[in-house]
């Protein structure tokens, strides 16, 4: 992945999540207390999730998708369960405005957000394994956006 194009994925995401902030509401179900609470703890829970998971990538976080040269590879905390969990926090947040404002247009714009968010973390993920020896073994015991679960 070129800086160019990283820079054009990220430049999509804020797009996209600006879009989610201000599109009108919808009426595709009720906005009463129960999807605006719930839609408030998401996007809220998102927000904590994504801002905890970048502190914990520490001198290695970068706004771009692309690794940096003295980055080291954090597999601890979230990154234990899912490769990209500051992604999973803009999806959840995504989630919340979905939920409390109850547009077509949020449901859209929301995959669209996911679909660029999967762009990003493929690219990175084949980056992050022609660096990192161990990278393979990391990928394949966790999910991208959501914890693996073995199977009973």
């Amino acid at each position: 992945m070129t800086p160019s194009t990283g820079w054009a994925l990220v430049g999509a995401q804020f797009g996209l999540l600006a879009a989610l902030i201000i599109l009108p509401a919808g009426d595709l179900w009720s906005r009463g207390v129960v999807s605006l609470g719930a839609g408030g703890v998401l996007l809220v829970g998102g927000f904590v999730a994504a801002a905890l998971a970048g502190l914990r990538l520490g001198p290695s976080l970068t706004p771009l998708p692309i690794p940096k040269d003295d980055g080291e590879l954090v597999t601890s905390g979230f990154y234990h369960f899912v490769r990209h969990p500051i992604y999973t926090g803009v999806l959840l947040a995504g989630a919340g405005l979905v939920v409390a404002q109850a547009s077509l247009g949020h449901i859209v714009g929301w995959a669209a957000l996911w679909g660029v968010l999967t762009l990003k973390a493929l690219g990175e993920e084949r980056m992050l394994s022609d660096k990192y020896d161990g990278y393979g073994e990391y990928l394949a015991r966790t999910g991208r956006f959501f914890p693996k679960f073995k199977r009973l």
